[in-house]
This record gives structure tokens, sequence and C-alpha cells, in this order.
């Protein structure tokens, strides 16, 4: 399906205190991706509204805190019915201003809502616990919402990022601050007002827009207990040391540069659509794509199979366009500094003509670079963009010494039919999430999402089970009723 872009251009301020208030500092533009034309305008806060809008949380997670979690729950059972029935047109939108195909943005929202029903199951699953530890005395844990936590997302997923963390919060008791991309602001409209009708009260979910001066605003706050943040590595490292330096927790995702190890032995279809999903997936826009191809051996039948899903790529339909010309730019001048050193170029994606209509979008289609030598720009940078980089590995050893040289460690694959191969990558692989056979190895919930390294800046993961301990705090409660006969020192 075609994604349908806006008519006509949105206006989008912040959501403040259940309301939707325009912004008093400045405005910016936001533009489609596909065609370069103006889609929308946002407002952005003056620091006066920011004051105003935390203090608002604030005020507003006092109660949220006293009331049970069932009943918070009840709230996120609305919010899943109108997020499936606003399906189509949240998907829509998110991926004109993002980008993305229109499948790519139901996917990422359809992720989303399966952490949605994640949070949901807390109320029966997340009870602490209580034993006995000593005659007459019982210790127990309780989970106690932080108060107002923030979140800053990136413009690849503009649904999917804040709905990793926005339902966990509000089961847990907690306020939430949201500071979208200012490039993917659109979408956070249409996830505020679902909340909004699913009945959360007002102050709970707060919308800032803008950059750097509402990041900072936000992270300086003093009602601002937590800090999570999604997006480049050189960002996530300031936000984490801005934060942490305040006393706050922080827990920010950078970037990627990852691997798959492809053998010998793996069957050419799997591994060729697995692959080559990977990198062009989002037009690589992605955390998680495909970047380095570590090819071990005679494994030509697998690399025609990538080339062939790859070349088969309808640009508008099947693959998105990138985010900016900018970003474009740098990807046309990478893959030339590629070819002066030596690289190959088996499928050169900036020959390939935009959509008719859209030349004057941000268009670059799947390219491949074989030969790519390790320690240059294509095989060690993350470019953020739908090309593949082939390293030529004599073996496995080789392979995973490439791959430990990786600043980053988000994930890393391996294709291959041998259980001991698959065994001894996802042993030895320096990265926090493993993929055997699958291209892009993200976790189901309630497996929590998080690489290690230079990937994440703090401690735990975002998602799942291991976000919890991040988002709330465990008090341990010690009771003793009456007096014991036989005394001792835990009596």
């Amino acid at each position: 399906m075609s994604v349908k872009l806006p008519e006509e251009v949105i206006s989008c301020s912040n959501f403040i205190n259940g309301e939707w208030v325009r912004g008093e500092s400045s405005t910016l533009d936001v533009v489609s991706p596909y065609n370069g034309k103006k889609i929308g305008a946002v407002t952005l806060p003056s620091q006066m509204q920011i004051q105003h809008a935390i203090a608002a949380a604030e005020k507003a997670q006092v109660l949220w805190a006293a009331t049970p979690m069932k009943e918070r729950s009840q709230v996120l059972f609305h919010l899943r019915a109108i997020l499936m029935r606003d399906m189509e047109e949240i998907s829509h939108l998110k991926a004109a201003e993002s980008g993305k195909t229109f499948n790519e943005g139901r996917a990422g929202l359809m992720k989303g809502i399966e952490v949605l029903e994640y949070a949901l199951s807390l109320q029966n699953i997340d009870v602490g616990g209580k034993l006995e530890v000593s005659r007459g005395v019982n210790c127990e844990y309780r989970r106690n919402p932080l108060g107002v936590v923030a979140n800053i997302t990136p413009f690849n997923f503009p649904a999917m990022v804040p709905m990793w963390t926005i339902p966990i919060n509000i089961a847990l008791g907690n306020a939430y601050v949201w500071k979208p991309s200012e490039k993917t602001p659109l979408t956070s409209m249409k996830i505020a007002n679902a909340f909004h009708e699913a009945g959360l009260p007002k102050g709970l979910l707060t919308v800032l827009q803008g950059g750097a001066d509402t990041v900072n605003a936000i992270i300086d706050h003093p009602g601002v207990k937590a800090i999570g943040f999604v997006g480049s590595t050189k960002v996530a490292k300031l936000v984490y040391t801005r934060a942490t330096a305040l006393g706050k927790r922080a827990l920010c995702l950078g970037g990627a540069k990852n691997h798959i190890v492809l053998l010998p032995d793996a069957t050419p279809e799997i591994a060729g659509p697995g692959i080559s999903d990977s990198f062009t997936g989002c037009a690589g826009q992605r955390c998680m794509a495909a970047s380095v191809l570590l090819a071990v051996g005679d494994v030509e039948k697998s690399i025609a199979k990538i080339l062939e899903r790859a070349s088969s790529m309808k640009l508008g339909t099947e693959m998105g366009a990138l985010i900016t010309k900018a970003q474009r730019d740098f990807l046309v001048e990478s893959i030339s500094r590629a070819e002066a050193l030596g690289a190959r170029v088996l499928l050169d994606g900036r020959k390939v003509p935009p959509p008719a209509g859209m030349e004057k979008g941000n268009w670059l289609a799947p390219t491949i670079l074989d030969y790519v030598q390790p320690g240059t720009e294509a095989a060690t940078v993350e470019l953020f963009g739908p090309i593949l980089s082939i390293v030529r590995c004599q073996d496995v050893t080789e392979a995973i010494q490439i791959q430990n040289s990786s600043d980053y460690g988000n994930a890393c694959s391996v294709f291959t039919n041998s259980g001991a191969m698959a065994e001894r990558v996802s042993r030895e692989a320096k990265a926090g999430m493993i993929g055997i056979n699958v291209g892009v190895p993200v976790p189901r919930e309630p497996f929590s999402f998080g690489g290690i390294a230079a990937s994440k800046f703090g401690s735990g993961d975002i998602t799942g089970e291991h976000s919890l301990n991040f988002w709330s705090d465990i008090r341990k409660v010690t009771t003793k009723w009456e007096k014991q006969n036989d005394n001792n020192w835990m009596s």
C-alpha cells in the first residue's frame, strides 16, 4: 500500500495538563522525506511552559500513584482498542513524516502494542514477593513509582519507541514526559489523543516538542527523576552525562554497527532474504539493521540471493525514503569513499531513479559493497542507510575478531546450519542481542531490548522485565508482630 501524504499542513503543539497548548518559543516545519514538501508546523514551548508542564505532571502523579494498578491498567485496555481502531490512520501519518513505508509504519505500531500488552500483564505478574525469613519475621518487596519520568525518542520509530516506555510507566504509576524528535512530531499528537480518549487523567502524559533546549530543560528539572533516550551514540552520551551529573537515573540507547556472520553451510533461501531485509528495512535507518556482512569462505550462493532480493525492492512501496537530503548526500559520498578505498559496488542504489512524482524526496536504493576492508569507514561507522558492506573472512575466528573490535554492541547474527557454530558466535560475539538465522534479532516481550558497549549508557534494558527496576523503586519491608520465645539475631 502506498503512503497517503497529508493534503494540508498539520499544526502541532504541546500536550500540557490534558490540553494542546501552542508553544511560545518558535516554530519548526515538518517536511516529508517522500517529496520534500512541508506537511506540518510544530510550535516549541518556552522555558516557562516546560516548568508549568512538569509541575502539572508532578501534581497528577501523586493521585495516580495512589490508584491501584488494576485500575490504572483499565486505561491501557481502552488504549489498545483505540490504537487498533486507528491503526491505518496512524501508520500513514508516521510513514509520511519519517519516510517509512506503510507496512513498516504499521509494523512499528504493532510492536508498540505488544509492549502495551506486556504492561497490561503487570497487574497480574508483578506482585513483588514475601517470605518468612525467621520465626515471626517476614520480608517483602514492594514496587513504588518514581514520580515523573521523561523519555526522548528518535525520528525513525515515532510510535514504537515511545510505546516501549509509556504503557509500562503508566502501569507502574509514574507520570510521563515525552520529547519526540523534532523531525517527526506529528505522530505524537495521535498517540497523546489516544491516551486522552482512553481516559488517562490529565497531567500524566505530557508532550513537549523541540530540540536541545527542550531536552536540557527536561533533564535539569528537579521534578524529573529518570531519563530515557534513544538516538545516536554521541547524543546518548551527552544526555547520560548531563542526567547522571544531577544524580538522576539515565538509560540512553545509542547507535550500532551490526554484523552478520555468513557461513558456507547457510541455507541461501533463508540467508538471502533475511540479510537483505535486515539492511533495507526502514531504508537502513534503524539501530538493528545489518551493516557489515562477515562472509566466511565460499558463500556466493547466499550473496546471490541477497543481491536478488535487494535489487527487487521497489522504492516508495517496499522501501522508504531517507529522513533528510543531508543524510542522503552523506550516504552517496560514503559510497564513493568506499569505492576509492577498493570496495567493489555489487549493487548501486545511486543509479535507481526515485518514484514518479517524488523526485524531490530523499531516495537511495539498496547498495551492496563487496571486499570492504576492516577499519575503513564503510566497515566501522554507522552510516544509517540501506548500505551493506561485505568483509571477506577466512574463518569464523577472524569474523568474530572483527565483530568484537567494533565500538558498538547492539546486535550480531549468524546464518548457519551448524549448531556448534551458532553457539560459538552466540557465546563469543560482543553484542546485547544475538540472532541465529534471524536478520533483525529484536527480542519479543517480555524479553527486553538493549545493547552493550557504546550502544548503551546506563544499566538494565529499556523494555521488558529488566526495565521495571529502572522505572520504579523497590522497597523492602520487614515485619514482626509478636515476641518469639527462642530469640536469635533476626528476632
